[in-house]
């Protein structure tokens, strides 16, 4: 899903920071900050990395999430990025042998949402690519987010992982699906899209209904006069479950029309 609106690339208030621990690869930590920019995290905090920093494959894979790499700090130690902080969420998908919460990103996203609005300072913290945080580092942190994946590979890299918890902490407060275009608004939410028509009233619904059947009839089609009412009913049925629009009820109408018409002409052209 492309797209990016330039002009409203800004923090959005309050939101976890992210912190990634001794991440390896420049290229990881750059698709990390773009999936924060997705979903309105725009702290970004880096333990140890391991190519040394500022990195300009960061950069590049960043995809115009500059300002998060630009504005990113770095720690020499987990316990020196996690200072200031009064909660913290570590995600891991090992279970970890210590007494500690489990949350779904689910859950953690209204949690989240729940402490932010008390004016708590959380952060969300991520291990290295290859082996995640160590034991020590989680318990570090006051809860575990595990997410339910297929045991059978439960490996997410860093980005996916900042994607699937930042969509959670993100969905509360979207006011709109997708963005907007030059063209056109962005969606205000799921269900149907009408652009350029709108749902077909009773009365064009019924006007269609009193048309294909008038058609029906005179072609013949309804056999004998005991299965019309029944035949009528499952086709009134079936248009009604589709939620026309008053576009479609009007191109069904033309259809009826151009067949009754065809039939007319070659009936005609028969009978000569």
């Amino acid at each position: 899903m492309a797209g990016t609106d330039k002009t409203r690339i800004s923090p959005l208030g309050a939101a976890p920071a992210v912190i990634l621990v001794n991440p390896q690869l420049g290229e990881n930590i750059g698709t990390a900050a773009r999936a924060m920019a997705n979903f309105g995290l725009h702290e970004l905090r880096i333990v140890d990395p391991r190519d040394g920093w500022p990195n300009e494959r960061a950069l590049k894979t960043a995809s115009g999430a500059d300002w998060i790499i630009e504005k990113a700090t770095i720690h020499a130690t987990l316990e020196d990025a996690l200072k200031d902080l009064t909660y913290v969420y570590a995600t891991t998908a090992r279970p970890r042998g210590m007494i500690k919460e489990v949350m779904t990103p689910e859950q953690a996203g209204t949690d989240m949402r729940l402490r932010i609005g008390r004016s708590e300072k959380l952060a969300l913290l991520f291990g290295r690519e290859r082996w995640g945080l160590n034991n020590d580092e989680v318990s570090l942190a006051d809860m575990i987010i595990t997410a339910p994946v297929n045991p059978a590979f439960a490996s997410l890299n860093i980005a996916q992982a900042v994607l699937l918890v930042g969509y959670e902490w993100y969905k509360h407060e979207a006011t709109t699906l997708g963005h907007a275009t030059p063209e056109l608004p962005a969606l205000d939410g799921p269900g149907l899209v009408t652009p350029d028509t709108r749902p077909a009233t009773k009365d064009e619904l019924y006007g269609f209904f009193h048309h294909i059947e008038t058609e029906l009839d005179q072609a013949g089609f309804f056999k004998t006069a005991e299965k019309k009412p029944g035949m009528i009913r499952n086709m009134r049925n079936l248009f009604a479950r589709a939620e026309l629009t008053e576009q479609e009820v009007r191109s069904l109408r033309g259809m009826v029309a151009s067949l009754t018409r065809a039939h007319l002409k070659r009936k005609g052209t028969t009978e000569e």
